[in-house]
């Protein structure tokens, strides 16, 4: 990026600008909770992951996902262009780097929703990051809204919920979390969410 694209600014930038990781085990409802809270904060943008996964009918390019085949993602990934990538059931994931990068610049609360080794590596690459894990209100709960989807068989979705038990484990491990928040009620942990956010930005605004 030329040093007249850093300098020059919008009348929308702040200097407000925050990365905020979220992340959860499958089936504990961290999708609906990521787009509650970019629904619910001006400035949110939610960041587009890169994805070798193949396309469906319902996946808008540039919305749901930017899809790329692999040698193009490990073009990337060799380039230093993403901020974190993983495999994920034999697919990869990655969040472009420069986007992100663009966007906290102008002071955008930046919302990354990934797993737990993204967020490590991304805490790497931006140690201010504000992470929020989402949990169930219990395994049994979790294990039951898996059975819900109706998208796998018991074999599947038992798989799917020991990795989720492994996962809870590693992200209270890892110290990346500031926060864990219970999503027994939607409306309730988005609203959470967003007092949590609001709250951090105001006290590093205060503290520059």
């Amino acid at each position: 990026m030329s040093t007249t694209a850093q300098t020059h600014r919008l009348p929308t930038d702040t200097d407000d600008g925050m990365v905020l990781i979220i992340s959860g085990p499958s089936g504990v409802g961290k999708t609906t909770i990521t787009r509650g809270v970019e629904r619910s904060i001006p400035d949110a943008v939610f960041s587009v992951s890169a994805t070798t996964r193949q396309r469906t009918p319902a996946d808008v390019e540039g919305v749901d996902y930017h899809f790329v085949d692999d040698a193009e993602f490990e073009r990337m990934r060799a380039a230093g262009e993403l901020l974190e990538s993983a495999g994920v059931y034999g697919k990869k994931y990655g969040t472009p780097r420069a986007w992100v990068e663009e966007q906290r610049r102008r002071g955008r609360l930046v919302i990354l929703e990934i797993d737990v080794q993204g967020a490590i590596q991304v805490r790497r690459s931006i140690p201010d990051a504000l992470g929020l894990y989402i949990l169930p209100p219990d395994e049994p709960t979790l294990l039951q809204r898996l059975r819900s989807r109706k998208r796998e068989d018991e074999d599947g979705i038992r798989r799917r919920f020991e990795a989720a038990k492994k996962e809870i484990a590693d992200a209270r491990a890892s110290g990346v979390y500031a926060h864990f928040l219970v999503n027994q009620e939607v409306r309730t942990t988005i609203d959470e969410a967003v007092r949590i956010i609001l709250d951090e930005r105001a006290r590093r605004r205060s503290k520059s």
